[in-house]
């Protein structure tokens, strides 16, 4: 069963299938740069960082110090976290994954 999200159109389709097609970290800087305001990019990347943090068990306290992340911010994330669409869930364990190959 494949999943069917809310936001799927033929644009949005289009534009991550563009993603995948990015192959380096400079490649990523220099399309999202173009793509998004500067302040999205940060946005997205305090997101991900506040859902490893939660993912260790930090407190929202201890994560709004890190990530200068608001409460409401930590706890939206953490609801996505517990039900959402499991989006957080399949990068961090991947990210998780590939930490694991390079100590390796």
């Amino acid at each position: 069963m494949s999943y069917q999200s809310k936001i799927q159109d033929e644009f949005t389709d289009a534009l991550f299938k563009s993603i995948l097609k990015l192959e380096t970290i400079e490649e990523c800087y220099r399309f999202f740069e173009d793509i998004c305001t500067i302040k999205e990019i940060q946005s997205i990347s305090q997101r991900l960082e506040v859902a490893k943090l939660l993912k260790e068990g930090r407190t929202y306290s201890e994560i709004e110090k890190v990530t200068g992340a608001s409460t409401a911010t930590i706890s939206r994330v953490n609801r996505c976290l517990h039900y959402g669409a499991d989006g957080y869930k399949l990068i961090l364990q991947r990210l998780e994954e590939e930490q694991e190959e390079e100590t390796e």
